[in-house]
């Protein structure tokens, strides 16, 4: 029986590829996106959901039960970035962020969770971000929404493990799509005392953003989580120094590690 599968914000980007891959593989997917699911024509079904509608998140987990019967695998996708200092980031923006990548993704998996304990049995796959294990100059809201998302999805496993429940999250890296022109910027006020730092930043994004993976790598990880059975609790998909840069640090230094930080990000 082929798995079915719900993957939020599937309409570009790491999603897209996603749900290229599975539905290749021979899987039942339904991608979301805020548009209309009859404005994108793709090789799996779109349906509408926005993760700041609770109602929306219900009709489109109900609907794909109401078709299929069950839903056996959900992909919490669904992010977006923000940039700029703490300082001169409005508050207003940061919980924005907050309420899509960190709320939205909970109200999600409370959504699946009742359907999947009663099939007992489900997958759920926090997307999450390597940015997440650590604090990063001048994307600090980022690093924190996904950092709250990966500590939810080690405490809500525990919970559910005993309804034959699995939840794991994947902390990528750099990839190349279009994910910078999706975020709020702080604009590089001409007063702010952060000028100068945080446009030299911003340029390493977007080339780290532009030099990234392919999506299709991300794609393949997510296909080997859902055929295993026991699967792991955190993975990590990025390049070698990005992966690294956790384990630096767990053995160096607080101190030391910022200092490798402040050098890289030129701070």
């Amino acid at each position: 029986m082929p798995k079915v599968v719900l993957i939020t914000c599937a309409s570009s980007g790491i999603g897209k590829s996603i749900a290229n891959y599975l539905s290749e593989k021979g899987m039942i997917v339904y991608g979301t996106s805020r548009k209309k699911e009859e404005e994108f024509s793709f090789p799996y079904k779109m349906i509408a959901l926005d993760v700041f509608d609770v109602n929306s998140i219900q009709k489109a987990v109900s609907d794909i039960i109401e078709s299929e019967g069950r839903l056996d695998v959900l992909v919490n996708n669904a992010g977006m970035g923000i940039t700029g200092s703490i300082e001169d980031t409005p508050t207003e923006e940061m919980k924005k962020v907050f309420n899509t990548n960190f709320f939205g993704a909970i109200d999600v998996m409370k959504t699946v969770l009742p359907q999947m304990r009663k099939q007992h049995s489900g997958k759920i796959i926090n997307v999450t971000s390597i940015a997440g294990y650590m604090g990063l100059p001048f994307r600090g809201v980022y690093s924190a929404t996904k950092g709250a998302l990966e500590i939810i999805t080690e405490a809500t496993r525990m919970e559910v493990k005993q309804f034959g429940v699995q939840i794991v999250n994947i902390a990528t890296g750099d990839f190349a799509t279009n994910i910078a022109a999706g975020r709020y910027h702080t604009p590089v006020f001409e007063n702010s005392a952060y000028k100068e730092k945080y446009q030299e930043n911003l340029n390493l994004m977007d080339s780290h953003v532009n030099s990234g993976m392919n999506p299709k790598v991300m794609a393949k990880v997510v296909f080997t989580i859902i055929e295993n059975k026991n699967p792991k609790i955190h993975y990590k998909v990025g390049g070698i120094m990005e992966k690294f840069s956790i384990v630096l640090k767990r053995i160096l230094p607080d101190k030391m590690y910022e200092k490798l930080l402040m050098n890289h990000y030129k701070v």
